[in-house]
């Protein structure tokens, strides 16, 4: 009991100053992207869980700005990949060519793709093909990539952080539901309200532009991860998000009468555990150290909109999966309050 009582109070040390450094994080990336701070807290919990990110909104609102600011802040050295319908795996991964070495023969060498990075960013992913899109299966789920018949290991910390528009579908390529899953998040862009967008247009049509500085390294990000994993979770949390998990599929016996009519399928484990990670990330970037329910729930459209699926009927309705997560968790909330 000593040991716990020790190791949960060397826990909220370490937090404690890991808040700090996260505000003013936050504060150096709000000099580039302005405004929109749920966006920015869901793309600094991805990291902090070790975790990759989608970003979908229209063009123009400032996705791979903020990218490029997480970037700097986060001290993550980054490669930008342009995706297009012609883009190869070789593109991404890297390629064997023949060297002539100093005294005549000639050997393979392996050219680095720029997936050898800490923080890659795949801009309008769904824009490749199939072919290439699988490419970054096994890089984001296990951190390596088989090229050439070998294994090659990434560095680590290893994010990707993908953007994606959703109007543009002429030429696009939906991406296959096992890539979708190894996202951590979706977080989606909306348009900035009238006094954000008058910021903006201020503070990026002057003279100059103001630059972020960095405030980690890799060896703090890792840090960071590390903590997050070692947070304690209190089983009142842990039990809202198995029944939410579990009230989505419809298979369960637990899913309401609208969850079975409307889902095709629902989210699986790895909702489970992507939801107990972020939640502890949005705890601490809200400057608490205990994840509650209102942390999940402030999550959770992000966690899980993009690991199920509504039947066409359903969307014929016009029904959206983020409406039904949301009334999911109103009938949680009820059933809750009355037991």
């Amino acid at each position: 009991m000593a040991s716990d009582a020790s190791m949960d109070a060397l826990v909220s040390e370490q937090a404690e100053a890991v808040m700090a450094a996260l505000e003013k994080a936050k504060v150096e990336i709000s000099h580039r992207f302005i405004g929109q701070s749920g966006v920015v807290d869901l793309a600094l919990g991805a990291i902090l869980s070790g975790g990759h990110a989608l970003l979908v909104g229209v063009p123009g609102l400032g996705k791979t700005r903020l990218v490029e600011t997480l970037a700097t802040v986060m001290g993550l050295q980054s490669n930008r990949v342009q995706f297009t319908p012609d883009l190869m795996p070789a593109d991404i991964l890297g390629s064997e060519v023949i060297e002539t070495t100093a005294n005549g023969s000639r050997q393979f060498k392996f050219i680095e793709g720029p997936i050898f990075c800490k923080l890659l960013m795949a801009d309008e992913i769904n824009r490749a093909s199939p072919r290439t899109q699988s490419a970054l299966l096994q890089a984001m789920q296990e951190r390596q990539v088989s090229i050439a018949g070998e294994t090659r290991s990434l560095s680590t910390p290893f994010h990707v952080l993908a953007t994606q528009n959703p109007i543009e579908q002429e030429g696009t390529y939906p991406l296959p539901e096992a890539q979708l899953d190894r996202f951590l998040v979706q977080i989606d862009i909306g348009y900035p309200d009238l006094a954000t967008e008058q910021d903006i247009l201020l503070a990026t049509t002057g003279y100059g532009d103001r630059q972020a500085q960095q405030v980690f390294d890799p060896a703090q990000i890792i840090a960071m991860q590390e903590l997050i994993r070692r947070m304690p979770v209190g089983q009142n949390t842990v039990d809202f998000i198995l029944q939410l998990v579990r009230a989505l599929r419809p298979e369960d016996h637990s899913a309401s009468d609208q969850v079975k009519d409307a889902v095709a399928w629902g989210p699986g484990t790895r909702a489970a555990q992507a939801l107990i990670l972020m939640c502890r990330a949005h705890a601490l970037l809200s400057g608490h150290l205990a994840p509650s329910v209102s942390d999940v729930i402030a999550v959770s459209q992000s966690v899980l909109a993009h690991r199920m699926s509504l039947r066409f009927s359903a969307q014929a309705q016009g029904l959206t999966v983020r409406q039904l997560i949301r009334d999911t968790i109103d009938s949680l909330d009820r059933k809750g309050a009355a037991a």
